[in-house]
């Protein structure tokens, strides 16, 4: 007895620096080290509800967008500038300053600088999104593509993004870090085919597919008005279901000997026509 009363009368005394070193991580086998990197994995952000954020921008535009902050990771010897006090102030949560070497386990970058944050998910359902712009994106494989989808649509002022019978999801730690944390900058909703179609047809929004096949360039069809932008997987592009039911079909011009662009880069060409016809 008299020693756990000891021990609570040294960590009264303790200056906030001691504090701050007794509560510091440095054992790869913490365990909030071990969960936090088993949320690089679908299976168990599906379970806990909970995902990644890394990096100093992507903290940023989570904590300006509202995201919830469950536990944040600190590495000061990593950071890269003088603002990550007042960031980490704001994100709320617990805050476990951690050593290099473990910091550098729990990263899932080739550079950390010394934030990565567990925050709760964020599920939009189609009722929520308004607007006249949006870009819906079907079976995307690849975590760099949706991101990349994502970042175009901020830039673009695009009023929503759709991932429809996705194949990624939209919280893997790779989407996150390839929008640039713009996930948390527009709605993105996840929803199936079936319910984004009735959703579309529900409110007179036209959809426009891009195939080498059409016989319009995407510069020659009007897209003022409400409008989807629907793109397919890397592979086969667009499904039969909305490539059929496009209201507009365009063609990107191709001078060389490649027949197509990345989903990306073409999903990129067509909103920024988009954004130009509407001024």
């Amino acid at each position: 007895m008299d020693e756990e009363f000891n021990r609570e009368d040294r960590l009264l005394q303790q200056s906030p620096e001691e504090e701050l070193m007794a509560r510091r991580v440095i054992s790869l086998q913490n365990e909030g080290v071990k969960g936090a990197v088993k949320l690089r994995e679908r299976r168990e952000r599906e379970k806990s509800d909970l995902f990644l954020i890394e990096g100093y921008r992507e903290l940023l535009r989570a904590v300006d967008g509202g995201m919830e902050i469950e536990r944040l990771y600190t590495c000061s010897e990593l950071f890269l500038g003088s603002n990550e006090g007042a960031l980490i102030d704001r994100a709320g949560g617990e805050v476990l300053e951690c050593n290099e070497a473990v910091f550098r386990k729990l990263s899932y970058r080739d550079r950390p600088d010394g934030l990565l944050a567990v925050a709760k998910q964020r599920h939009r359902k189609l009722d929520e999104l308004s607007g006249s712009l949006f870009v819906i994106a079907e079976a995307i494989e690849k975590p760099g593509n949706l991101g990349t989808i994502l970042r175009s649509s901020d830039a673009t002022g695009v009023d929503g993004v759709i991932v429809v019978d996705r194949c990624t999801d939209v919280h893997n730690p790779n989407v996150v870090r390839a929008s640039v944390g713009t996930l948390f900058t527009i709605p993105v909703v996840e929803a199936s085919s079936e319910e984004t179609l009735e959703w579309l047809a529900a409110r007179n929004i036209r959809t426009l597919a891009a195939t080498p096949a059409a016989e319009k360039s995407y510069t020659e069809v009007d897209m003022t008005g409400p409008l989807a932008i629907v793109v397919g997987t890397e592979q086969l592009g667009l499904s039969d279901k909305w490539m059929e039911g496009a209201d507009l079909k365009v063609r990107i011009p191709m001078r060389g000997v490649a027949d197509s662009l990345n989903v990306a880069m073409a999903t990129t060409v067509l909103m920024y026509e988009a954004l130009r016809q509407r001024g």
